[in-house]
């Protein structure tokens, strides 16, 4: 059977998120494992609806916390599929703080990779992108360094692991 390749717009995530008492700290700065978790769930989304089957994460880099997310704040969050290898898939999320006056600002960043799987938690095949334009096919060979990177630190870590 062929898989047809899927358009990185077929699976792309808009997500809002209003930072509420408990998503904060005791100074009102939401907590970074909340923002986390947003970014874990759009990103999961994303790979999910280019996987067509349930996505789970295999790894989390390049987080960078840019600007304080506080109590009140909406969060505007997008995730992308930016690079597919054979089961896995990397997905950029770009997270957007937003005022009620309407002033935005870019407040965080993170490339998340996730591995598709059936019911029974096996990795599965999914389809490859349809790279029809320069940004995307620039965004997927961005993509493929990092996964190269990103296994290279995870061979390294097996075979050296910390003290």
């Amino acid at each position: 059977m062929t898989v047809l390749p899927r358009h990185p717009n077929e699976s792309l995530v808009h997500m809002t998120e209003l930072v509420l008492p408990q998503h904060t700290n005791t100074v009102g700065s939401a907590f970074g494992g909340a923002i986390l978790s947003w970014i874990d769930i759009a990103g999961g989304i994303c790979a999910g609806r280019h996987a067509g089957r349930t996505a789970v994460t295999v790894a989390f880099d390049d987080v960078h916390f840019i600007t304080p997310v506080r109590l009140g704040d909406v969060l505007n969050i997008t995730a992308r599929i930016t690079f597919v290898g054979r089961t896995s898939m990397e997905v950029w999320v770009d997270v957007a703080r937003e005022r009620y006056d309407g002033n935005s600002e870019h407040a965080n960043t993170a490339f998340v990779t996730f591995v598709a799987v059936n019911a029974a938690g096996e990795p599965q095949a999914v389809p490859p992108l349809l790279l029809d334009n320069d940004d995307d096919r620039r965004r997927h060979e961005e993509g493929r360094r990092r996964r190269d990177e990103r296994l290279d630190r995870a061979r390294r870590s097996a075979t050296h692991p910390a003290a």
